[in-house]
């Protein structure tokens, strides 16, 4: 595919693609001033500081500053390239891709992972209308409504019950044309091991989909309905495939998601069926693991659509355990973490299904962050009777409280560990201080995006600040004015990103083209496009009469203001000279007269 026909394809779906659609699927939008608003999903913030305008088919948050174009928006929020962006603009818009040659052994590998996916898609259809509508699917339904979950529940996830037959799913698939060497590589069926042929791996167990984040399922989990033994475990995976990877995949991620951005935070769970029952009973922002441990992939799926994941796996020591070895995962990629500790030593299935979403809320609000549940897990199995003891629960708890960075938080820390282990805080400061200094990696811990701080200006400086905004927002929409501004402003008074947006509509105006906003994203940094997306949205429901007003006030503005800064320089070169040059000090301050005077005059104008 050659760039040109590419960036054909780009232009048809931006074309086709309305941002405020986009972006309300991650966000809760409300229309106020003629743009929407909600709550940035690449920060966390209590009041709504991202903004977007359909009509400039841009977004911008006043908080983080991140903005941009809808495919800007996609890959930040999906964590995926531009173009991916935009291959799945497309997909979701049900446009085709457009193809490109592929060698034999491409296509060959595209044919046959296709096939793949329909395989799982048959197997998951059978097992669901083995479920729902046959007499063998009884004992299946009475076990999922024993457990909470909704007839709806069923339907959402596509649950469905495997029967108890050696061949029935191969039976099936091989009468559909598909072969059993590929019936095998999704995992579906075994190949016996002192005869010809397969039977199927699932026999007798409910049977959950598992799908990517794209919503195709790549592979299953089954609940085995009696008595599990070594040879019949309780639950059972698909094995390793080309389509699936536990390492790589969170059960019920592509129907959470929704929910996880709008509450700005992910429940992680051990099992599917913990997922499933949280989901029933209408807890929607939950994932789980499978039955593998938390990697570093899982983060960052979940970091896709927010930066809080709350953990809350089975009670048991396994679970606690499981907890810990997620910690440092999930710390070092800049989450926000904290646990949750079901009590009376029950999974979250169970305690749902005892005491209900309201209880199961609260046990969420009140989540520990990730120090306090170190500190106490360790403390709780520390040896608090002699000093061996409680040095070595210190020197477990300190690569957690390490990365405290606020002065205040950090002595109250020293305080409480002090008082945990009965340690003098003076002892407890000191180790505290070594540690850093011998871990000096530790004490840096990795940050999310900064949110720029506010910094207090007078009147003039937010003049000025506007009047480059509104210039170069004049600018954009008129390049004609480029010239003017040319001559009637030195360049170096912009900033490097104002000086950045301005070079580029230079080299746009010599090639004969518009820079727009979908070549503004290519072609510009990160920071200058955000930064243009910002500019762009302040004045977008401005009058075409106002905004030319607007701009001869910014040029007189900016015009005072490097007048203003010559007229001072002049002043103070001319006292230098006042004692030991008379005429130079005197041709000094006539220059500086002479500046005043077109002050003055600009002043009167």
């Amino acid at each position: 595919m050659g760039s040109a026909e590419l960036d054909e394809f780009i232009e048809r779906v931006n074309e086709r693609t309305d941002i405020y659609s986009v972006v309300s699927r991650y966000v809760t939008l409300t229309q106020k001033s003629g743009r929407y608003w909600g709550r940035c999903p690449f920060h966390n913030e209590k009041t709504a500081s991202f903004s977007v305008s359909p009509d400039k088919g841009l977004f911008y948050c006043f908080g983080c500053h991140a903005g941009g174009n809808a495919f800007k928006f996609l890959s930040l929020i999906e964590n995926i390239t531009y173009f991916e962006a935009v291959k799945l603009q497309a997909q979701r818009l049900g446009m085709d891709l457009p193809t490109r040659k592929y060698s034999p052994e491409e296509e060959r590998r595209r044919h046959e992972e296709k096939s793949l996916f329909k395989i799982n898609e048959f197997a998951q259809d059978f097992y669901h209308e083995c479920l729902i509508k046959t007499a063998r699917g009884e004992v299946g339904r009475k076990y999922l409504a024993a457990r909470g979950i909704t007839a709806q529940t069923v339907e959402t996830f596509k649950l469905g019950y495997a029967p108890d037959d050696w061949d029935n799913l191969l039976s099936n698939l091989t009468r559909r044309g598909f072969s059993p060497e590929h019936i095998e590589k999704v995992g579906l069926i075994v190949r016996r091991k002192n005869s010809s042929g397969f039977f199927d791996r699932f026999r007798g167990r409910v049977m959950i989909p598992i799908n990517d984040i794209f919503g195709h399922t790549v592979g299953f989990g089954g609940r085995i309905l009696k008595a599990e033994d070594e040879s019949n475990p309780k639950y059972l995976n698909t094995p390793e495939t080309v389509l699936f990877n536990k390492r790589k995949l969170l059960f019920g991620l592509d129907k959470s998601n929704r929910a996880i951005s709008t509450a700005g935070a992910a429940i992680v769970v051990e099992g599917y069926m913990d997922a499933i029952s949280l989901f029933s009973a209408g807890i929607k922002n939950v994932v789980a693991t499978l039955g593998t441990a938390f990697t570093p992939e899982h983060v960052k799926l979940i970091l896709r659509y927010a930066r809080k994941i709350i953990f809350c796996y089975d009670s048991d020591e396994a679970g606690q355990k499981a907890t810990l070895r997620a910690l440092p995962i999930v710390q070092a990629a800049g989450a926000e973490v904290f646990i949750v500790k079901v009590p009376d030593g029950k999974d979250p299935d169970e305690f749902i299904r005892k005491h209900g979403k309201e209880n199961f809320d609260k046990l969420i609000e009140n989540a520990e962050t990730l120090i306090d549940y170190r500190m106490k897990y360790v403390i709780a199995r520390a040896d608090l009777n002699s000093i061996g003891g409680k040095k070595a629960a210190l020197q477990e708890i300190l690569p957690v409280v390490v990365k405290i960075q606020d002065k205040v938080i950090r002595n109250e820390y020293e305080k409480k560990i002090a008082a945990a282990l009965l340690l003098d805080e003076q002892l407890v400061g000191e180790e505290w201080r070594k540690f850093s200094l011998n871990n000096p990696s530790a004490d840096t811990e990795k940050k999310l995006p900064a949110v720029k701080q506010k910094i207090p200006v007078n009147d003039a400086e937010l003049l000025i600040k506007e009047a480059f905004e509104t210039i170069l927002r004049m600018i954009w929409h008129d390049g004609d004015t480029l010239d003017y501004i040319s001559v009637m402003l030195p360049r170096e008074i912009f900033s490097q990103v104002h000086q950045e947006i301005l070079s580029r509509l230079e080299i746009c105006r010599e090639e004969g083209r518009r820079l727009d906003q979908m070549s503004a994203t290519k072609e510009l940094s990160e920071e200058a496009n955000a930064e243009l997306s910002r500019i762009l949205m302040k004045g977008a429901n401005n009058p075409r009469d106002t905004e030319i007003g607007f701009f001869n006030d910014a040029v007189g503005i900016l015009r005072r203001a490097v007048l203003e800064k010559k007229y001072k320089t002049l002043l103070a070169q001319a006292d230098e000279y006042k004692v030991s040059d008379k005429e130079t000090y005197r041709k000094k301050v006539q220059e500086s007269l002479k500046i005043k005077r077109e002050i003055d005059k600009l002043k009167v104008d």
